[in-house]
């Protein structure tokens, strides 16, 4: 399904996407990126936080590290209450997901994992490159929602295509 190198590319673009939604929401204010304005987690600084969340839990799955988060799902769009805090949380797991993609080995991607599901409420068990394809897909389709929220809020982000930014 996929190779280390879709593994590496997307903890790339996961990496610049991250570095170019947070300085965009950097020049907004702590009210403008708490404002409710009606996405799934409410607020610009709720979807980040969601995002660090699913992140930090499929990481911890993968890897072993850094610890998973110990909010649970519904909870996870208060994982940080400080933007500079949540900042230098994402770019953290930024390098981690960096580092875990650059030695990740190709017969772990053939593998599959057992885990017990809290969003599922059961044991569920899934290949290794289904779970690692949701976990970039999951990224960017939060991704997407925060960019439209930053757009909305008069921020821009600069490009968002795959091909552009890392071609």
């Amino acid at each position: 399904m996929i190779d280390i190198g879709y593994v590496q590319t997307m903890a790339a673009y996961n990496a610049e996407m991250n570095r170019r939604l947070y300085g965009a929401a950097a020049r907004l204010s702590d009210a403008q990126r708490r404002e409710d304005r009606g996405a799934f987690w409410g607020s610009i600084h709720g979807t980040f936080n969601h995002l660090l969340w699913g992140d930090g839990v499929w990481l911890h799955r993968f890897a072993g590290t850094p610890s998973a988060p110990a909010a649970g799902i519904k909870d996870s769009r208060n994982l940080h209450a400080d933007f500079a805090d949540m900042q230098a949380a994402r770019l953290a797991l930024d390098s981690a997901i960096t580092a875990w993609a650059a030695q990740l080995d190709p017969a772990w991607l053939r593998g599959s994992m057992t885990w017990f599901s809290g969003g599922a409420g059961r044991e569920l068990t899934k290949p290794h490159d289904l779970l690692v394809a949701h976990f970039f897909n999951h990224q960017t389709h939060h991704r997407g929602q925060a960019h439209a929220l930053i757009t909305a809020a008069g921020e821009q982000t600069g490009d968002t295509d795959l091909a552009f930014i890392l071609g």
